[in-house]
């Protein structure tokens, strides 16, 4: 086999047409860059050439190829490169039994491979990601009449029950057969037996049923309908992006649901991508009442038997409509007509680890590339979607759509702060008295409250009251966070647990141990010490982390179990919650330290996210802020309602520092567990930077967090002007440079993560 370029404008423009050449060009399905070369079989190659389309070999055509000792799976992505003798390579060991993946999928697959700098076997891989749906599915055996009946057989009262029952009916199990027709399974196995009966190989799978229509929707708003009817005009008729700007409440699912029913009436797919589809049964409630059907799901909390039948319904065509994860964008849909990215502003759909991509923004080019529309939706667009949408002066390439207002009546809540410096908490404690007095009105009203911490656990850190010492993540330079109701400390970056304990190994002092700070337990504490009375439930991935639990919970507040809700960010996904009238930040301050680029925007979107939760019914809503820092801008447009204001200065900041989205950001992240290797590689990638103008590299420095997961870490951030091709010069910077044996060498265009 030859390694050759995946990206060459060569491979790209070629059709799904039969390769008659000798040799293919495969991307295999293992993170390595480059395709490789191939011979086809000569009983594919002889079919090939003879037109026999059904058994040669296509670009798309997946294959089971002999690599490294062992056989993988991968993608033909054209005609081999040529220049080695084809005796010297290897031959395809296996065709799939599947369809070929069609054009704009493959194109689709290099796209994102030249724009993350990932291996385009990497791509392949989240591709391939389910073997068993590459092999032949599971079979059941189907009886039916026989054409003629044989010679001399007798047809007994049970007989002709089953006959008469495959006449209505048509072919059936032998299982349901005997059911139906009330006669025991000896009576159809002598039936086929005799030749009564014929027998038939099939799938045992069964397709999911389609989406219902024609079901009655929800009446719309003149609003809402004056923004679908600008949607479902475009469906059908090509790439058409679009902002769905629509405020908390304002009833977004139910417009961009007519676009779906459009493009499902038109015969096409419809791929939705949710940041937390496994806690969002609100959303499948309401997808259920719209279309009489669940959707098929994708995500990491199915089975793989459910995942199996998926992936090989989109590829078929059978499965109309799929709402998943991220990784759900490389599903291998044969005729797609419409992407939805709800929450579009969601982190959660930054990948961050094996090949890192930002899923909003792919989504947009598989868009492109299938030349079908795309709806992003939210309350609290990302920065460069507004840019997009030229909302800061920039040539639009979105059309922007608003919904300014809630439907049924319902106003956006009141939003107030609490100045934690003039009215603090009792010592020891983390609800200052005005928003102790807000939850007392409300549990006297019968109403429901939200407490918002985004920080699990019971403490963020735990140290020794004699010495000071911190207990730190053996694996990482992290603090170890205090669980108290699973008796465990964690480290939240690599998973790392151990006992407590009121020793400190430091200074060997007894009963010295002290937690400090509050997470979300901890606050569930002083809830039950306030309100003994009242019914409270914590709401985070430590208390519900399976769509089962998630669908619990919900439902136990929408039905009225629980007076207060104490929760993390998962509380502030799009769950509508009719009684809750009240929400308590109790940090608003919490995720504005630090020099992420993206802090402000973050938290903006976090707590205008998490007070929208609020007043969603008749009730009128309120939010309460607890800050320590009133005056920060930040809080400022968020009290004041001032959104827009607060993305204009944003995108001010951003614009004068040449930063996305104004500019370009890569980060090259090198990370080993030799401490003398990682600076090494570092001095060697650093002595051999590029120079050009509009390009400016940072670094090498050690990482924020400079040991994680057991490795020491690296990295240099590289800024460009948004003309300059930032993958073509790391291209060319790292195109010979080998890192130090056991150093590992990310590269994350556009990182979010700045630790």
């Amino acid at each position: 086999m030859l390694k050759s370029p995946h990206n060459s404008a060569d491979k790209k423009r070629q059709t799904t047409c039969i390769l008659t050449s000798e040799t293919v060009s495969v991307a295999v399905a293992v993170p390595i860059a480059g395709a490789y070369d191939y011979l086809q079989s000569k009983g594919t190659l002889q079919a090939a050439v003879a037109g026999q389309s059904a058994a040669g070999i296509s670009r798309g055509t997946i294959v089971t190829v002999p690599f490294g000792g062992r056989l993988v799976t991968g993608i033909v992505m054209g005609a081999g490169a040529g220049g080695v003798a084809p005796e010297k390579l290897k031959a395809i060991h296996a065709v799939a039994p599947l369809p070929t993946l069609n054009e704009a999928f493959i194109s689709f697959i290099e796209r994102v491979a030249a724009w993350t700098l990932a291996p385009i076997g990497a791509v392949a891989k989240m591709v391939l990601s389910q073997p068993q749906a590459l092999q032949r599915p599971p079979q059941t055996t189907l009886f039916t009449p026989a054409k003629i009946m044989p010679d001399g057989v007798r047809i007994t009262p049970a007989r002709q029950q089953v006959l008469d029952v495959l006449g209505d009916a048509g072919a059936m199990t032998a299982a349901e057969l005997a059911r139906i027709a009330n006669v025991g399974s000896g009576v159809i196995s002598a039936m086929a037996k005799a030749d009564m009966l014929t027998a038939m190989q099939v799938s045992a799978d069964r397709p999911p049923p389609p989406p219902q229509t024609d079901r009655p929707s929800l009446t719309l708003t003149g609003e809402q309908q004056a923004a679908a009817d600008i949607m479902v005009a475009a469906c059908g008729t090509g790439f058409h992006p679009f902002l769905l700007d629509g405020v908390t409440g304002s009833g977004k699912t139910e417009v961009y649901f007519e676009a779906v029913k459009a493009v499902l009436d038109a015969g096409k797919q419809v791929l939705i991508l949710l940041p937390e589809i496994a806690l969002s049964s609100g959303w499948r409630s309401r997808f259920a009442r719209r279309f009489g059907v669940a959707p098929v799901e994708w995500h990491s909390d199915i089975g793989n038997s459910q995942k199996r039948k998926a992936w090989r319904y989109v590829l078929s065509g059978e499965a109309k409509l799929v709402v998943g994860a991220r990784s759900a964008l490389f599903l291998p849909f044969s005729n797609l007509g419409l992407i939805i990215v709800d929450e579009e502003h969601e982190h959660a759909y930054k990948q961050e680890d094996q090949t890192i991509y930002q899923a909003r923004d792919m989504a947009v080019v598989r868009a492109h590339i299938q030349k079908c529309p795309i709806i992003l939706a939210s309350a609290t667009p990302s920065l460069e979607s507004w840019v997009n949408a030229g909302k800061t002066g920039e040539t639009p390439r979105y059309q922007h759509i608003g919904l300014p207002n809630r439907i049924k009546g319902a106003a956006l809540p009141a939003m107030s702060a609490i100045d934690l410096r003039q009215t603090p908490p009792e010592r020891g404690r983390w609800l200052a008295p005005p928003l102790v007095e807000a939850i007392a009105t409300r549990l006297a009203a019968g109403e429901q409250s939200l407490l918002f911490l985004n920080r699990r656990g019971y403490a963020p850190l735990t140290l020794c009251g004699s010495c000071g010492h911190k207990l730190v993540c053996p694996n990482c330079d992290s603090w170890m966070v205090a669980h108290k109701l699973s008796g465990q400390l964690r480290c939240h970056h690599c998973g790392h647990q151990t006992r407590p304990s009121n020793h400190c190994s430091a200074c060997g002092q007894d009963d010295t141990m002290q937690a400090c700070g509050p997470g979300v337990e901890r606050l569930a504490e002083e809830v039950l010490w306030r309100f003994p009375d009242a019914r409270f439930a914590v709401l985070s991935s430590d208390t519900v982390g399976t769509p089962k639990a998630a669908d619990a919970f919900i439902q136990s507040v929408i039905e009225g179990d629980v007076d207060i809700i104490i929760g993390t960010q998962m509380v502030a996904k799009g769950h509508h919650f009719p009684n809750l009238t009240l929400v308590g930040v109790v940090d608003a301050d919490l995720g504005l330290a630090g020099g992420d680029l993206r802090a402000a925007e973050r938290t903006f979107q976090m707590l205008s996210q998490v007070a929208g939760r609020a007043g969603r019914e008749s009730r009128p809503g309120e939010a309460m802020l607890q800050t320590l820092d009133p005056e920060n801008q930040v809080l400022t447009c968020l009290l004041e309602g001032k959104r827009d204001a607060f993305l204009a200065m944003e995108a001010h900041a951003r614009s004068l520092a040449g930063m996305p989205p104004f500019g370009q950001l890569a980060a090259l992240i090198l990370s080993s567990h030799d401490e003398k290797r990682l600076h090494a590689t570092l001095r060697r990638l650093d002595q051999s930077r590029p120079h050009f103008t509009g390009v400016d590299i940072f670094g090498p420095a050690i990482a924020p967090i400079g040991f994680l997961k057991g490795r020491h870490r690296g990295r240099l951030l590289i800024r460009t002007d948004r003309s300059v091709d930032i993958q073509g010069i790391l291209r060319d910077w790292l195109a010979d440079f080998k890192p130090d044996s056991g150093v590992k060498l990310h590269i994350d265009i556009d990182p979010y993560n700045f630790l």
